[in-house]
């Protein structure tokens, strides 16, 4: 199948209304038979229909095939914008090629930008030829002679090495983060492989962890590090705001609202935003987001209008999305959309070898910070102190470790922190208090082999009853391979057959 694509011009529509061919209808009457023709229109929207119609009649008059014809909408910013010019194009070039044989570029019709992304993204098709038609209707095809990619490939090899300066460098961007650790190291490993790309990205982790870090050093790291990183916690946005603080409003839009207001997303455009905590969305916000991440497009509260967004989204969790999704409080549709790359942050109690080196890290900021207090002098922390912090549980993870590292420097009136400084300026939790107490009195009654061998003597015992003594029967509720491996159990604890 044959297929034209073209622009629509002002003077394509001008001589419509006279009954004058200009360059679209020229092409299609005198140059090869199009099975099908796409028309991309961003202006005299009133005149699209009189437009297919006066050229399918004329086609229809001379014979040529006619019922395909269709004006597509064109969302560009203006028409000499030449990003969004691109995606139009681009995006319209990828539909055709699917469905022809061969496609046909009108580079008469529209403006300079058009044409020039027309040739640029053209070139790039096997199977695309180049038309254009003169004042007099005489049609020409056009043999554009450049090879752009032997052409970019000379450009780039001589600039390449003052280019790559400029690249962002992963390792700078991720040197903040502690990773002693081989369960960090790792996570971080990811974390560059992922920032390289522009894929959504969802972080994982109890609360503390250190989420927002880790998103704002995969912004650092990837293409869109020049441009702007916003971050929002969506737990904390009011139910009757959100939409506004994401999407933005337009003047008039609800009461209060007395000027044109660009959401997050316009203001991260060609950069990151930062979702955090994205499971407190409310459900209608859910849909939203999901055709933010498809579409790439947005629409303010109380406009019509829709604009396209450049924004790579990476959110970020606490809770459970399973059994969100399961209980219907998160849509599947948006959890899958957001986690194609997913980093899970351990908590502070799995990665005790970065303890110390984030103690030392997290001091040394705190004493930055007291330096604009001249009554509060800088401290210095000992070893009994860092290997306390290398034992403590940390519920609130490094959230909690800053906080109380900074309660110590505070209420310590000495020069060097010790072990009773940090362990004082942890807030009490009387939950996990018991619970460490309880685990701390701990004792094993007796010897540890009689021990354990009373364990296995009552879980024998209480599986033969529950077969009725059939040993095969008794081996697979224990989870042993066979009854022979049962035998030697009741052998070892000299069980009475």
């Amino acid at each position: 199948m044959a297929t034209l694509l073209t622009w629509l011009g002002k003077t394509d529509v001008d001589n419509m209304k006279q009954d004058k061919n200009a360059s679209i209808s020229a092409i299609a009457l005198r140059g090869p038979v199009f099975d099908k023709i796409v028309i991309l229109a961003s202006s005299w929207e009133d005149d699209w229909f009189d437009y297919k119609d006066w050229l399918k009649k004329k086609l229809a008059v001379s014979g040529r095939p006619h019922s395909d014809i269709s004006v597509i909408r064109a969302r560009i910013v203006s028409p000499i914008d030449y990003s969004s010019i691109t995606k139009v194009m681009q995006k319209k070039l990828n539909e055709v090629g699917e469905v022809s044989d061969m496609i046909y570029i009108n580079l008469t019709s529209g403006t300079p930008a058009m044409t020039t992304i027309s040739v640029l993204l053209g070139k790039g098709v096997g199977n695309c030829m180049f038309l254009q038609s003169s004042p007099h209707g005489d049609i020409d095809e056009v043999e554009i002679p450049v090879d752009f990619a032997a052409e970019y490939g000379r450009a780039s090899g001589s600039g390449i090495y003052a280019s790559i300066a400029n690249l962002p460098k992963s390792e700078s961007a991720f040197e903040k983060i502690n990773a002693t650790s081989q369960i960090m190291r790792d996570v971080i490993k990811k974390a560059q492989r992922l920032a390289s790309s522009d894929l959504p990205a969802l972080i994982l982790g109890e609360t503390g962890t250190g989420k927002e870090v880790m998103a704002n050093a995969i912004h650092k790291a990837s293409p869109r590090s020049g441009k702007p990183f916003r971050a929002v916690n969506c737990g904390a946005l009011p139910e009757s705001l959100v939409d506004s603080i994401l999407f933005g409003h337009v003047k008039g839009a609800f009461t209060g609202a007395q000027r044109d207001h660009a959401g997050l997303f316009e203001q991260a455009n060609g950069g990151t935003l930062f979702l955090d905590e994205v499971g407190e969305l409310p459900l209608n916000i859910q849909v939203k987001l999901l055709r933010a991440l498809q579409q790439k497009e947005i629409t303010r509260v109380g406009d019509t209008a829709i604009r396209d967004i450049d924004v790579r989204i990476i959110a970020a969790t606490h809770r459970d999305l399973f059994t969100m999704i399961s209980s219907g409080d998160f849509r599947e549709d948006l959890f899958y959309r957001l986690a194609v790359g997913v980093i899970h942050i351990p908590p502070l109690r799995e990665r005790i070898d970065d303890i110390p080196d984030l103690v030392e890290s997290l001091l040394n900021d705190i004493n930055q910070q007291a330096t604009t207090h001249p009554q509060f002098g800088c401290k210095k922390i000992s070893s009994s102190a860092i290997k306390f912090t290398a034992s403590y549980d940390w519920p609130g993870n490094i959230r909690e470790l800053w906080n109380t590292l900074h309660r110590a420097v505070l209420w310590s009136e000495q020069e060097v922190l010790d072990g009773n400084d940090i362990k004082s300026a942890i807030l009490s939790r009387s939950g996990s208090n018991e619970a460490n107490a309880e685990k701390n009195s701990f004792e094993i009654p007796g010897d540890l082999s009689q021990f354990i061998d009373s364990i296995k003597k009552s879980a024998i015992e209480s599986a033969l009853e529950k077969s009725a003594g059939n040993k095969s029967m008794a081996a697979r509720l224990l989870g042993l391979n066979n009854h022979q491996t049962l035998n030697n159990w009741i052998k070892s604890v000299n069980l009475e057959p």
